[in-house]
């Protein structure tokens, strides 16, 4: 018998990361298998305060913001893990990344990471972001595990 997905509600996912809006960028985990792979929703709305500047008349999810959920999904991968709770992941690189699709308001952006390496609070994954099956972002991306300094006294 096959085990239920993993899925997280936005407040179960505050309580891994500590992005708040408007920065955090993910809306629900709705699968997700602790320390291999892991797939978020990001629902595009046109209220979000990027669009009043990325384009007037055009509104466009910048690529930076889309690379920006897909390492908070992954974080929250990392970070559920229990040697990981309390600590920060930060990016160390960006690796052969290509931008395929516009993300515009409406869409429902899902974001997945697989875990290809991690040792020592270093690695790499690959991750993906489609909008309706097709691929809008996709490449690797390296991070390390450090102290959250605001959790220490």
């Amino acid at each position: 018998m096959k085990n239920e997905p993993i899925t997280l509600t936005n407040v179960e996912i505050q309580k891994i990361l500590p992005h708040r809006y408007p920065f955090l960028l993910i809306d629900k985990i709705v699968d997700f298998e602790e320390g291999k792979s892991i797939t978020g929703i990001k629902n595009v709305t046109a209220n979000e305060p990027q669009f009043t500047g990325h384009f007037p008349g055009n509104p466009i999810m910048p690529g930076v913001l889309i690379t920006e959920a897909l390492a908070q999904v992954g974080a929250v991968m990392l970070l559920s893990m229990p040697e990981n709770r309390g600590k920060l992941g930060v990016f160390t690189g960006i690796n052969n990344f290509k931008f395929r699709r516009q993300v515009v308001p409406g869409d429902t952006l899902e974001l997945h990471a697989d875990l290809v390496t991690y040792r020592h609070g270093m690695g790499k994954a690959n991750v993906k972001a489609t909008v309706g099956g097709q691929v809008a972002a996709a490449g690797e991306i390296s991070f390390a595990v450090v102290d959250n300094i605001a959790n220490e006294d």
